[in-house]
């Protein structure tokens, strides 16, 4: 019996196991990245790249017809020094966030909390309360509001009140009772909240002697308040870009007396309107900075009061 010795030359050399280990790792990260680049594109034409060219022209004087003008801090020193109808926007909308989204919570949060208890047509209120979240933002919706709160609308002739969107104390509320009436989509949030409330909380309160306000205070709130954090940061900053209500309601003037003027509508107003676009991407670069620090300052504070079941502690 004879052997026969392959040649050391033709021997297929083993390839180290780091190397079968990284191929394979390199092929995913490889299709990962496949299915990640319409995502990666989309981010950055869309939104880095507008981003970036919105701050340069915050430093320059732009019409959108001649080439941009660098002007340094121009913009930003004569939007917080000069420009009295920037304060006014500011504080129409400070006005706006703090009517508006303190209202729209408590009503999504009194729905949420009359529909937990149903078992006959949950799924249809649930539908018909969320509907207004779908068609509030839309221009014919805003149009419609402005006919109910205008002079002769049904407001008038139900409250003798005259028409709220003509009077200066009165139509930033009928804006921002629109934002109220789209509470479909907290409420839902809500509601999902209060289903995952054990009801063993409720049992061992009620054997304490806990009523139904005291069960509300003490188990629904505290259970409730990562929900409760996550509504409002999220309508907080919805309500500092309202835009759609107020143009439509004020026929696109912020009037009157400029009481519904609000921040998203001035800065359209000098971009696209006075064509003074350098201005407007400052105003947005500020609106941007002012939304981080409020998001900041709600994360801060949630500390002190939104309590999380698996850390054990507030």
């Amino acid at each position: 019996m004879t052997t026969t010795d392959i040649p050391a030359s033709t021997a297929r050399p083993k390839r180290p196991a780091t190397a079968q280990k990284r191929r394979p790792k390199r092929e995913r990260e490889g299709a990962a990245w496949v299915f990640l680049s319409p995502w990666v594109l989309g981010a950055s034409v869309l939104t880095l790249l507008p981003m970036v060219v919105s701050l340069y022209l915050s430093f320059t004087d732009y019409n959108l017809f001649d080439p941009p003008h660098w002007v340094g801090l121009r913009n930003y020193t004569q939007m917080f020094t000069e420009d009295p109808r920037y304060w006014r926007s500011v504080m129409t909308t400070l006005m706006y966030v703090v009517i508006a989204v303190p209202l729209q919570l408590a009503l999504a949060l009194v729905v949420a909390l009359a529909l937990k208890p149903m078992k006959r047509g949950k799924g249809f209120y649930r539908s018909a309360f969320y509907a207004p979240s779908l068609l509030g933002a839309s221009m014919s919706i805003a149009l419609v509001w402005r006919a109910v709160f205008n002079d002769g609308g049904t407001v008038d002739n139900l409250l003798g009140t005259g028409g709220w969107v003509n009077k200066p104390g009165w139509a930033l509320l009928a804006v921002a009772l629109l934002t109220v009436w789209q509470f479909g989509a907290p409420m839902v949030i809500f509601l999902a909240g209060l289903q995952q409330i054990p009801a063993e909380l409720y049992e061992a309160a009620a054997v304490d002697g806990a009523g139904k306000w005291r069960q509300f205070l003490s188990v629904t709130v505290p259970m409730l308040s990562p929900v409760l954090f996550f509504n409002l940061v999220l309508q907080t900053i919805q309500a500092f870009q309202v835009f759609t209500p107020a143009f439509a309601v004020s026929a696109g003037k912020g009037g009157p007396a400029d009481s519904t003027l609000v921040y998203t509508m001035y800065l359209y107003d000098r971009g696209f309107v006075a064509s003074h676009m350098g201005y407007a991407s400052a105003m947005a670069w500020v609106l941007l900075l002012v939304i981080g620090a409020v998001t900041a300052v709600l994360f801060r504070t949630s500390r002190s009061w939104v309590f999380y079941a698996s850390e054990g502690d507030r």
